[in-house]
């Protein structure tokens, strides 16, 4: 986990400005100790010191919405998993004093090691189980302010006995709710769309996190349902055969545990599931965020480009760092340090003379007796790939992995070459590893001495990763050298084919071939963006 987005804990009383500077900015969870315990909630909700009485007297009479869920003590967020039902906050409170009165009791037997034999009736009835208790109930988002005038505040009489905390200064909050659960539960994996601020009144939670770049591994849900915003893995018994990214999951999540008096700020889009003790009271605060309120809404679809744009690149990235993994090499005899070939070294020469001896073109002198050990070692090594690969297409009549093939072979061969691994692509793999001014010396020799091998390895040879990685060593060397040496290296370059455009769109070609195999990536590991890529790449990639 990068140090950057690890969960901050401040013991000091924080500043709004602090707040927002050091926190907020940042969209990164932070635990603020203490943020509750002046609040009149703090010592008179206490369902353990008289709290429920208090809450009876006071807003008794309310009838708030509880979630009942066959699934309990797990509450998941889709509509097929739960109810949400009307009922009295009186009947819940006398629930929540029914199985505190039965934990009591049932304390009293294990502390006396056996019931006593002479019990009455009645307190033989105050020994039933927890089985006799109706399915657990959870008050989960009962409203208490609302900036939506149109939705009814339930419990809008105890906002007098909470404070805003100080550290979200004059931010218009869209909602405050409160949260209570009559035993041990747990909200199902899910983010919420707002910046989210959760007080804990009493009782404890402890809150698992995983920031937003982690959405491929929970697999949200799908946008188009009404708990989008919700994992598809149920992580107390996740079956990794459907959800193979799954694995590591709560290796690398957060965890806290947040004691009453304690807050935790959740950023939005951060995914968190969340255990809470029995009687365990808490209320949070919902508030927009700078980004999302200053998102102008005829903004969106360029937004949202850009966002893939960055996804896509990124994705490229960790594709292409596959290919540093290792060095692949094609001669199993190495050059020695005095840069001399051995014999075996002698037999590969003679091969590669054969290939090109009489379309030798040498414009610059013989640079192939100037090259450095390590630049012979990569030419070596791409002219026994081109020699092997088009010995094979003789035999086979075509060359299934060049570029200029993929219009030619059916979308079940595309997929198959579009999702092998990069490890198999050695010719990626020599480009990826070798230094920028290396390759420049190894493509100059090419094209002075063996233009038609170099014409072969561009246009049949290379595959799209190799051409993406081609294309950003091409960016390397332009870094490194001035404009004139750029301009003749080019000119050098693409002089060893018949048809220079050709073989700058066999390049083109290649690097958009292989950011569709990185959508199709994209596209399977968050099914989210599958209505997504609908409305900002209409020409449907993403199937």
């Amino acid at each position: 986990m990068e140090d950057c987005i690890k969960i901050r804990r401040y013991e000091e009383v924080l500043t709004s400005n602090d707040f927002e500077s050091l926190i907020e900015a940042q969209n990164v969870p932070a635990v603020l100790c203490g943020c509750t315990k002046n609040w009149t909630a703090f010592s008179l909700w206490n369902p353990r010191n008289d709290g429920l009485n208090y809450l009876q007297d006071r807003v008794g009479s309310s009838v708030v919405e509880a979630m009942i869920s066959s699934s309990a003590p797990v509450f998941y967020g889709d509509l097929g998993s739960h109810q949400r039902v009307p009922l009295p906050f009186s009947t819940f409170l006398d629930l929540c004093k029914k199985r505190m009165h039965m934990q009591t009791q049932q304390q009293q037997h294990l502390d006396n090691d056996h019931c006593v034999a002479s019990q009455t009736d009645s307190s033989q009835h105050d020994c039933l189980s927890f089985e006799d208790i109706p399915e657990q109930i959870y008050l989960a988002q009962v409203p208490i302010m609302n900036s939506n005038r149109q939705e009814k505040v339930q419990l809008e009489t105890l906002r007098e006995d909470i404070q805003t905390p100080p550290i979200l200064g004059a931010k218009d909050l869209s909602s405050i709710n409160l949260w209570m659960n009559n035993a041990q539960s747990r909200s199902s994996t899910h983010y919420d769309p707002h910046h989210n601020l959760l007080c804990i009144v009493s009782g404890r939670k402890q809150v698992v996190l995983w920031p937003p770049s982690a959405s491929s591994s929970l697999y949200p849900m799908p946008i188009y349902g009404e708990a989008s915003n919700h994992s598809s893995v149920a992580l107390e018994n996740p079956d990794y055969s459907i959800y193979p990214r799954a694995e590591d999951l709560m290796e690398f999540g957060q965890k806290v545990v947040l004691e009453a008096g304690d807050a935790l700020f959740i950023p939005e889009g951060w995914f968190h599931q969340v255990d809470s003790d029995d009687f365990t009271i808490a209320i949070n605060f919902w508030w927009r965020s700078n980004t999302m309120s200053c998102m102008m809404e005829h903004m969106d679809a360029y937004y949202l480009r850009r966002i893939l744009r960055r996804l896509i690149d990124k994705e490229m990235d960790q594709q292409l760092l596959k290919l540093g993994m290792g060095k692949t090499r094609m001669c199993a005899n190495a050059l020695p340090k005095n840069g001399r070939a051995n014999h075996a070294d002698e037999n590969c020469s003679q091969m590669l003379k054969g290939m090109d001896l009489k379309e030798k073109r040498l414009k610059e002198g013989n640079t192939l007796l100037e090259l450095e050990p390590a630049a012979v070692q990569v030419l070596h090594e791409l002219v026994s790939l081109v020699h092997n690969s088009v010995s094979a297409s003789q035999d086979q009549q075509s060359l299934s992995t060049s570029i200029n093939d993929y219009d030619l072979i059916g979308s079940d061969k595309y997929e198959k070459i579009a999702t092998s691994e990069l490890k198999d692509d050695p010719v990626a793999k020599i480009l990826w590893n070798v230094k920028p001014q290396t390759l420049q010396n190894v493509f100059l020799a090419m094209a002075n001495n063996f233009p038609r091998t170099l014409e072969a390895l561009v246009l049949h040879v290379l595959s799209p990763v190799g051409a993406e990685v081609l294309t950003r060593k091409f960016d390397e060397m332009d870094e490194l050298t001035i404009e004139e040496d750029r301009n003749r290296f080019y000119e050098v370059f693409y002089s060893a084919f018949d048809d220079q455009s050709a073989a700058m769109n066999s390049i083109l070609k290649g690097k958009e071939l292989f950011t569709q195999q990185v959508i199709e990536e994209l596209c399977s590991s968050f099914i989210f963006w599958n209505s997504l890529f609908l409305h900002i790449y209409p020409s449907g990639v993403c199937t």
